[in-house]
């Protein structure tokens, strides 16, 4: 048996350390500008080192200063890692860095660089009146049981968004409220003859019957929309007409009529609040250069609270406290800082890319892949994807999410690759310019790029125009 024999061994291994100051530069950086005005609410909330400047920030100051929040005793361009940033960030001086940080201006992040005005404050009040409350306005009105009444409001609480009555069976309602199942198709009919009327039905034909009857159109219609709603549907005409026993014209008549009926009675009534986004950049064209200007609106800026300097003094423990707050209270100044300073580099490399789109519109949007602007700015492709991820910037050609300048690339015959953007919009145009009784086939619209320059299969344009939410040809199609 061979005897156990202890040898000492050098190894060499390279290991990246995920200090707490990076984990939460990363985390900022992914933020979105809401996310991040919370996140800085919460550590005011949190840091009593931490407090916001409510003095006016000067005009003139245009980009953060290296030494905004000045770090004694500590390099700025070297950031030691792991036992060595515990030991260094001991020697610190606050002190002396509490007196330095007082003559210092604090982190700007709300300087007035847009002349836009907000929303006035009317804009931001009222509430638009939901589905439900004008059912129930309707039904305190009529003349119901107290049983039929019971069993309106147990469907009108159970209409899905659309205004349809479809994940629940009215015998169950009617068992519930106490109401005879016989009666409660009679008393449904009450509701399908509120405002909007064909709320509360089962499907697409019972809504529109409602409507039929409350319009008393003429008997085709009700017929057309009893029996024939999959020939309308397919733009079967001719089968309609064959059915009924009626010239192709008075289809086409009946059809007309059907297509001005509301498939969507809650379709008014939508409560979902409209969702405001604001640019974490602006890009103004002054000559014929471009600039990007971050946009710190609104968001706080902070400072440390000066008073904590006679802290220092109450004891070893009230030392220590105050130098850890101190401490991450730093760390999140200079984050922030380093987030707006990468997001406004990145932006720069994008709008350089993407001077033409700048100057003339989606159509010369260039193809543009996350390795290309990582390459230019000296980063990692994973921090391009944080940077342009829910962060917004506001252009001459419109608000944009920065990952919209990302796009495959698609060949043309003679000239340089375009981006699939860029494709996409000129199916729109193609598809908008169309003649609508004789729609373009996706075929076609191949022919059409082809024509261009811009070579693509006829399942691509296909993918596009779902993308872009345009039907086929034979449901674009309008014979009258």
């Amino acid at each position: 048996m061979a005897g156990i024999e202890l040898k000492q061994q050098l190894k060499l291994q390279q290991q990246l350390v995920m200090t707490p100051q990076l984990q939460q530069a990363i985390k900022l950086l992914q933020l979105s500008r809401v996310e991040l005005v919370d996140m800085v609410r919460t550590e005011l909330e949190e840091n009593p080192v931490l407090e916001e400047n409510l003095e006016s920030p000067s005009r003139d100051v245009d980009r953060y200063s290296e030494n905004e929040a000045p770090e004694p005793n500590v390099q700025v361009n070297s950031e030691p890692t792991g036992e060595e940033a515990v030991e260094g960030s001991k020697e610190i001086d606050w002190e002396k860095y509490l007196e330095n940080y007082a003559n210092q201006p604090p982190t700007s992040a709300s300087r007035n660089l847009a002349a836009e005005e907000g929303p006035s404050l009317e804009a931001t009040l009222g509430s638009k009146t939901t589905l439900t409350d004008h059912l129930i306005w309707q039904l305190q009105m009529t003349l119901v049981t107290e049983e039929e009444e019971r069993f309106l409001m147990m469907v009108i609480g159970s209409l899905d968004k659309d205004g349809y009555l479809k994940e629940t069976s009215i015998d169950e309602l009617a068992d519930d409220a106490g109401l005879d199942p016989e009666d409660a198709e009679e008393v449904l009919k009450i509701l399908q003859s509120f405002d909007p009327v064909g709320v509360g039905a089962r499907d697409l034909r019972e809504c529109l019957l409602a409507q039929v009857d409350a319009l008393e159109l003429d008997i085709d219609v009700r017929t057309v929309v009893e029996n024939h709603l999959e020939n309308l549907e397919k733009r079967n005409y001719k089968a309609i007409a064959r059915d009924l026993g009626l010239d192709l014209e008075d289809v086409y008549d009946v059809a007309r009529i059907i297509s001005n009926l509301e498939p969507k009675p809650a379709r008014n009534f939508i409560t979902e609040e409209p969702r405001y986004i604001t640019p974490d950049v602006h890009v103004h064209k002054i000559g014929d250069r471009y600039f990007v200007v971050p946009n710190d609106d609104g968001l706080p800026r902070l400072k440390i609270a000066g008073f904590f300097k006679n802290a220092m003094d109450a004891g070893d423990d009230a030392r220590e406290y105050v130098q850890n707050k101190m401490r991450s209270a730093q760390w999140l100044i200079r984050s922030i800082d380093q987030r707006r300073r990468t997001i406004t580099k990145v932006t720069e490399c994008i709008v350089e890319k993407q001077q033409e789109f700048f100057e003339k519109g989606v159509n010369y949007l260039k193809p543009l892949i996350l390795r290309d602007v990582a390459e230019a700015v000296g980063m990692h492709e994973s921090t391009i994807s944080r940077v342009t991820t829910n962060k917004y910037i506001q252009t001459p050609q419109g608000l944009y999410e920065l990952k919209y300048f990302f796009n495959s690339s698609i060949k043309r015959t003679d000239e340089d690759d375009i981006a699939s953007e860029s494709v996409k919009n000129k199916i729109k145009e193609i598809v908008d310019g169309e003649n609508s009784r004789k729609p373009y086939s996706d075929q076609k619209i191949v022919d059409i790029l082809k024509d261009n320059g811009i070579v693509i299969a006829r399942r691509t344009v296909a993918k596009y125009r779902e993308m872009l939410g345009i039907l086929s040809s034979t449901k674009r199609k309008k014979l009258f």
